[in-house]
């Protein structure tokens, strides 16, 4: 929620006819109130806007790219009411936090506080589209947002038509790019094009550096005001959060900080993620009352003590007892830290190798073997399995991998290891613990019969056998994906040659993990991760409006000259 917020003068507190009727969401704001009545009680001022388009505000919704100007303006408006003493706050989550960075962008004299959480840094980077590729929960928030439109809620046969979509999304995910008209999304026009628009503009053009796009490209312009940056490990902005408060350190005489917990979107708080417990100490039962201390300190000068803290507070997750007897649950532990800086001091950046045999490990390989290679079938892609998911029907959070009825486009019950066009490449048996905090990097030598294709990457913390996983579980921490034809930047395309060698550098999302002795370290590279990202026809055509689909035979070297690896963050003593 993006809830501008403002002190009470004197510490009145709001009657009914004081509470503006502005904010920035897109949902319905009345679902709310109870929130707002929480800092409400507390001496603040919660007003709460709907976004141009939605419910009860008029004009045209067209997501994320416009909302800089009004959020601007309802800040600004905030300030200039007699009940406000001009210093406005703004607070929360996913479109919300969006909105927050769109306004902050625009740096508005009156933002004195902000609490940003599960926000993004750059939407052309990570969060919806991915190192050149669609993620896919957008194409289906187009339509889950279609059928609360206002045009849907006025007209009970577009509602009709739009629910129907909706029961069938997994159909018209498979069936690939929109076209105009060819949609119960040509019903809004405003939700189609805003659906075509993400899926055509491929490259980092002006498109993606709106405000609303997030505030990559306005860090030296941003608003400087004191900004707590919330994010989760399985979250879909984990990249986001962390860099927004790395750029915003460097630039900000305010105080930023950032809390990293081992959540999913929408879990914050919460002690688990998916099939994954981080009980005792991974829940904060106490959520809400961080975030007040945070606008107590800043909007209402009250001592909290907030200035002897640490920037960050992150959870290490890792070190529980693993899988249980009897159920999912996997209890992978963790506890809190801080530090002063991220990464945190102490972290040395190391390569582990992949090597022909199915390996890894900190020894480069020394000789030169054939690649490992395999075919990439677009028409059978490797199913999503949890991970860093949002705004569509797939548990997010961490899992074993393997196929499971719960998530869509899964088939059977093997591991994904299993697959013939997964790679993986393991550790032995470690013989003490490797913690990780930081960003993780892969750097990958490639090759294709085709003029472009995918390459994906996973992290995984493999438990050895027990009694509920007689096989292991093999537990994802974080994954990636890039594009061959933007393997050397974003700003344009240029597709590859048969058989040619081509370096891929790409981040995977930041972690903070735990190996424990007797767990193996894992990475598994493929081509696809089905529908966490849109799927590459491997055919070189226009991104978005492709039609046809090829195999793809691709390849991972692993020699002596080109040494695939993942670069992890490990924490020395």
């Amino acid at each position: 929620m993006s809830w501008p917020r403002c002190e009470m003068a004197s510490g009145v507190r709001p009657t009914s006819t004081s509470r503006p009727s502005t904010g920035r969401r897109p949902y319905d704001k009345s679902n709310h109130a109870a929130h707002g009545r929480y800092y409400a009680e507390r001496g603040y001022i919660a007003a709460m806007q709907d976004v141009r388009g939605r419910y009860q505000s008029e004009g045209s919704f067209y997501p994320f790219a416009h909302e800089g100007p009004d959020g601007y303006d309802a800040v600004e408006w905030l300030a200039e009411q007699p009940w406000c003493n001009g210093k406005v706050g703004t607070m929360g989550a996913s479109y919300e936090a969006a909105v927050q960075s769109a306004l902050g962008s625009l740096n508005p004299p009156h933002l004195a506080a902000m609490i940003v959480t599960y926000g993004p840094s750059s939407y052309f980077h990570s969060s919806m589209r991915h190192n050149g590729l669609l993620e896919l929960r957008f194409f289906v928030y187009a339509f889950s947002m279609a059928a609360t439109s206002k045009e849907a809620l006025a007209d009970p046969d577009i509602k009709a038509a739009l629910d129907e979509a909706n029961a069938h999304i997994w159909e018209w995910v498979e069936a690939g790019p929109i076209r105009t008209g060819s949609s119960p999304l040509h019903l809004v026009p405003s939700y189609e094009q805003w659906c075509i628009d993400i899926l055509t503009h491929p490259t980092y053009d002006d498109y993606w550096k709106q405000p609303g796009y997030g505030p990559r490209p306005y860090y030296d312009e941003h608003a400087d005001a004191p900004t707590l940056y919330v994010g989760g490990w399985y979250d879909s902005y984990t990249r986001s959060s962390v860099e927004n408060f790395v750029e915003l350190s460097k630039r900000q005489k305010t105080p930023v900080h950032l809390l990293m917990g081992p959540w999913h979107h929408g879990g914050a708080g919460l002690p688990s993620a998916g099939d994954l417990s981080f009980l005792p100490d991974g829940g904060l039962s106490d959520y809400e009352s961080v975030r007040l201390r945070w606008f107590d300190h800043f909007l209402k000068d009250l001592p909290t003590g907030l200035e002897q803290t640490r920037p960050i507070r992150y959870f290490l997750m890792g070190g529980g007892e693993g899988p249980q007897e009897r159920g999912k649950t996997i209890f992978h532990g963790g506890e809190w830290k801080s530090a002063d800086s991220w990464p945190p001091p102490g972290c040395t950046p190391t390569p582990y190798y992949v090597h022909a045999e199915g390996s890894l490990s900190t020894d480069p390989p020394s000789d030169e073997p054939e690649p490992s290679s395999y075919t990439f079938d677009p028409a059978d892609p490797v199913p999503t399995i949890g991970g860093h998911l949002s705004a569509i029907a797939i548990p997010a959070g961490g899992f074993d991998q393997r196929n499971d009825s719960r998530f869509p486009f899964s088939k059977g019950a093997l591991p994904l290891s299993a697959r013939r066009d997964v790679l993986c490449f393991t550790t032995e048996p470690l013989e003490e613990d490797v913690e990780i905090a930081g960003p993780i990097v892969v750097k990958l030598w490639v090759s294709t019969d085709a003029p472009d294709t995918d390459f994906t990457a996973k992290l995984l913390d493999v438990y050895p056998p027990g009694p509920n996983y007689p096989e292991g579980c093999a537990l994802n921490i974080t994954d990636s994906i890039c594009r061959l034809r933007f393997r050397n930047g974003f700003e344009q395309e240029e597709l590859g040659e048969p058989g040619e060698v081509y370096e891929l550098e790409f981040e995977m999302y930041p972690s903070a993990n735990l190996f424990a002795k007797g767990h193996q370290i894992r990475v598994d590279i493929s081509s696809s991760n089905h529908p966490r990202f849109e799927v590459n026809p491997n055919t070189g055509g226009r991104i978005g409006t492709e039609r046809r689909l090829r195999k793809a035979e691709n390849s991972l070297h692993h020699s002596k000259s080109h040494p695939s690896h993942i670069l992890l963050p490990v924490m020395k003593s």
